[in-house]
């Protein structure tokens, strides 16, 4: 059974909605102060040769790479956890529950960038 396109929905009915959630969000984008500061993001867009004059497109840019970061930072935690819950298995010297600290490695760091295609090396000494 074919439908004409006459018959179907409009696709465009929901693009006032889309379009005023776009809107909405890139003037929440306006206020948002990303940890990565606009000027850095700047001069490596325009090092890999993107040149824009909108703010907002940076600021979104930010926005991403910020995300990048805290998932490779999370999941290297997670890594640390692992890594440092099963050093404590094996000593079996625990005193009670108290805050842990937890330092994070490159054993912690590796696997995680390595989930998101990036290889990293330890360098075999440290000058």
């Amino acid at each position: 059974m074919q439908m004409s396109r006459m018959n179907s929905p409009s696709v465009g009915d929901d693009d006032g909605g889309v379009g005023h959630a776009l809107s909405d969000f890139l003037l929440q984008l306006e206020n948002y102060t990303p940890s990565v500061p606009d000027s850095v993001v700047a001069y490596y867009l325009n090092m890999s040769g993107f040149e824009s004059q909108d703010p907002r497109l940076i600021r979104l840019i930010a926005l991403a790479a910020q995300k990048f970061l805290s998932d490779i930072a999370n999941d290297a935690l997670q890594h640390c956890k692992m890594r440092t819950s099963s050093q404590m298995s094996m000593s079996k010297n625990q005193k009670g529950p108290k805050e842990k600290k937890y330092v994070m490695t490159m054993e912690d760091l590796v696997p995680a960038l390595q989930e998101y295609g990036i290889i990293a090396k330890k360098p075999h000494y440290f000058v």
